[in-house]
């Protein structure tokens, strides 16, 4: 074999060893921004709880003092009192930031990896691993794998158990999937691990929480029939990120925005076994997102 052969067998290597560590330190700033990004959303819903109960204890001596003094001032100084202790009970400070601005630094990331999987003409879907304990070790984590085969291919779990982004058997990639902080949060707002309840209790309690609770989508509805499960979001605070993500083609047709990549990560965690995003479609007017899921059946 001569040096050239030698160079020519060694250069995938050297490519493929670079592009993991990109993709890896990629996924490290994800994850810090994501961390970063929930911190701020939990400052943000702390109320002033220390200041209100001191308001509403200092307002109720002054009115049950009122009561013995009769003395009208001090009933008004305590009802004042009161009434501000509870409306700082419930307020929450919001600190209000500019989805262009998060979308900004969300697409970049997105379009480095569409970069990779064409670089390495990765033909097959994105399956969306269910992260059962001794797969993905723990409830709380997640993996994407996406084959070079254009078929659908669950790859062992010797493969995906560990950190490994390149999988050789059979030849694949294995990403964090950009929803993974989302699902996370989800959960953390129900009290309720995913992996533990089943697609019934999503279907009953997502929509709240994405109505209600998070004020990310003024509807949200999910059907299921058969294998597909069909996820119709309305009013969704995404809508202008996912006319970007569509550009990606490697990313919104099998990947998933994070929103979509999101609901993906709950179904896999419910159902307990491999999901595929089968299509999604997005009004004109980007108001109404429908997805559909495939539960692939082992």
């Amino acid at each position: 074999m001569t040096n050239a052969d030698k160079k020519e067998k060694t250069l995938p290597t050297q490519k493929e060893t670079s592009i993991q560590a990109l993709i890896e330190r990629i996924q490290q700033l994800e994850s810090a921004k994501e961390a970063l990004r929930l911190e701020l959303w939990k400052q943000g819903r702390k109320p002033s709880g220390r200041i209100a109960y001191i308001l509403l204890f200092f307002g109720a001596a002054s009115v049950i003092s009122s009561i013995f003094y009769v003395s009208t001032i001090l009933a008004f100084i305590g009802l004042t009192l009161i009434f501000w202790g509870a409306l700082l009970l419930f307020m929450k400070p919001i600190r209000y930031v500019k989805t262009s601005l998060l979308d900004s630094t969300a697409i970049s990331s997105l379009t480095t990896i569409d970069h990779v999987i064409s670089e390495f003409n990765y033909k097959g879907k994105a399956v969306y691993l269910p992260p059962l304990p001794y797969f993905l070790k723990g409830y709380k984590g997640g993996v994407v794998y996406i084959s070079s085969k254009e078929e659908i291919i669950l790859p062992p779990v010797h493969e995906v158990s560990g950190k490994k982004v390149f999988v050789k058997n059979p030849q694949g990639i294995c990403i964090v999937p950009p929803g993974l902080s989302l699902v996370n949060l989800y959960e953390k707002e129900l009290g309720k691990e995913f992996a533990k309840v089943d697609l019934e209790y999503l279907k009953n309690n997502l929509p709240r929480l994405f109505i209600e609770n998070l004020e990310i989508a003024k509807n949200l509805e999910i059907n299921k029939e058969n294998s597909l499960i069909h996820v119709k979001i309305t009013g969704s605070v995404y809508k202008d990120f996912c006319t970007e993500v569509r550009k990606l083609s490697n990313i919104c047709h099998s990947f998933g925005c994070p929103l979509c990549s999101s609901i993906a990560c709950a179904l896999s965690r419910a159902v307990g076994k491999p999901i595929t995003i089968e299509k999604n479609e997005v009004s004109p007017d980007g108001n109404v997102i429908e997805a559909y899921y495939r539960v692939i059946e082992e």
